[in-house]
């Protein structure tokens, strides 16, 4: 029986937070380091996916205390482990070596537990791939939007390696979690894609966002609405909110993701709020009592912990799925839906899409100009006029033979995506070069 047909029939169990688990061991440098990387030059403790390689022992301890709790599905200790992230430790290097060995402890501990139990569903293991410390479509420089500290191609090639090492080490899942620029994620699905290709095995993608606010949006902006239709491509297994609050804050949103994602739901919210101290002091009885609302409404199909959790919380929701009825999908929309920050549904109501387009170098002399003088602040600000005058979706064409248009075309969009007022629109990318389509 595969994770499909089982979570059309029940609730799965995802484990708790590693990173929690870890600090109760209270290592030192020490441990961080090991016998291999005793002469580093870099500070090495906090870097938890290295364990995978320097204490196994307790990596592996802990994927057994959530599997002994109950938990269906474990992740691997790689939240952290793509190239980009271990640059900080100067470890980008490990970036394969970490994630297979993580992979194979997971492996090791899951199919244990299997074999001790042949009465139940296999366990499975999620290959956890995190958001990276980098975004993809903000700049980390207030004074230029339009610079990148990692493009979309560099994040896909660190995403590939990572997912490679993965499903080469066992996992049945891709997790890529605690999502808030859904460019990262994109990267990340790109990446996946292309390893379903090389390797001939494509694995299931579970997509988890966190939102930044209560607001409802994500850190770079986008709604869930928004978000959902950005990934619906990729056709994912599951759709889910992690980490953003606890359980009572994130409920209204799980409930709304169920009611307009056309896939399984799952959800991972924190033991609570942070208190002063950044602790999270939710207790496991309490925080049962909260995800027994979730599953009494039929909202999940798989439902775990995040930061703050443990065993003990995992082992309370055992009872509370055992009999309980999973999420039943939504179904899929019945017309185009295109996002930006905003998802805009193209439906009969809209008799007239309206769609600027003074943003195009081959129509617009004055655009023309601007772009050929580098004055993108004027380039935006036509844009934002159009976007204020009602324009629902906005078009951009760089295609001159004067212009390098790949590269204006990757200057204006990044420029775009620095005004949420402009950029909460769609953009629609107008060319005649296939090389100009590729920065969109």
């Amino acid at each position: 029986m595969n994770i499909e047909e089982i979570l059309s029939d029940r609730i799965l169990i995802l484990d708790g937070a590693m990173g929690t688990m870890i600090q109760c061991y209270k290592l030192t440098e020490a441990d961080f380091r090991g016998e291999r990387f005793k002469g580093s030059q870099s500070l090495l403790k906090g870097n938890n996916d290295l364990l995978s390689i320097t204490r196994p022992d307790i990596i592996g301890e802990i994927h057994r205390e959530y599997l002994a709790a109950g938990a269906d599905i474990i992740e691997t200790n790689t939240f952290n482990a793509t190239a980009i992230s271990l640059h900080d430790y100067h470890m980008s290097h490990l970036a394969t070596e970490i994630n297979l060995s993580a992979a194979r402890l997971a492996r090791e501990a899951a199919d244990e537990y299997t074999l001790k139990t042949p009465d139940k569903p296999p366990r499975f293991v999620a290959g956890s791939i995190g958001p990276t410390n980098k975004t993809a479509s903000m700049s980390p420089q207030v004074e230029n939007p339009m610079y990148r500290s990692v493009t979309f191609d560099g994040f896909k090639a660190a995403y590939k390696e990572q997912i490679l090492a993965l499903v080469e080490g066992g996992v049945d899942l891709l997790m890529i979690e605690t999502i808030f620029d859904t460019l990262n994620a994109k990267a990340a699905i790109f990446a996946a894609e292309e390893a379903a290709a090389e390797t001939g095995r494509k694995i299931p993608l579970i997509l988890s966002a966190t939102l930044s606010d209560k607001a409802g949006r994500t850190l770079s902006g986008q709604t869930l609405n928004a978000f959902v239709t950005s990934v619906s491509h990729a056709k994912p297994l599951a759709l889910g909110l992690n980490c953003s609050f606890g359980a009572v804050e994130l409920k209204p949103y799980v409930k709304e993701l169920g009611r307009i994602a056309p896939c399984y739901i799952s959800t991972y919210p924190n033991a609570g709020l942070p208190n002063q101290l950044g602790e999270y002091d939710e207790t496991p009885e309490k925080m049962a009592a909260q995800i027994k609302e979730f599953i009494d409404e039929g909202l999940v199909n798989i439902v775990g912990g995040c930061c703050g959790t443990t065993p003990a919380h995992i082992a309370e929701y055992v009872q509370l799925v055992e009999g309980a009825v999973p999420h039943r999908k939504s179904a899929p929309p019945k017309y185009l839906q295109l996002s930006g920050l905003e998802m805009l549904e193209v439906s009969p109501q809209i008799r007239f899409l309206n769609i600027g387009e003074r943003c195009n170098v081959a129509g617009s002399r004055k655009f023309l100009r601007l772009i050929q003088q580098k004055k993108y602040d004027e380039a935006l600000h036509i844009a934002r006029k159009q976007v204020e005058d009602g324009a629902q979706v906005l078009d951009v064409n760089m295609d001159d033979g004067l212009l390098d248009g790949v590269q204006e075309m990757t200057s204006f969009l990044n420029m775009l995506a620095s005004d949420p007022d402009v950029s909460r629109v769609p953009v629609m990318i107008d060319s005649s070069n296939g090389r100009c389509l590729k920065p969109a």
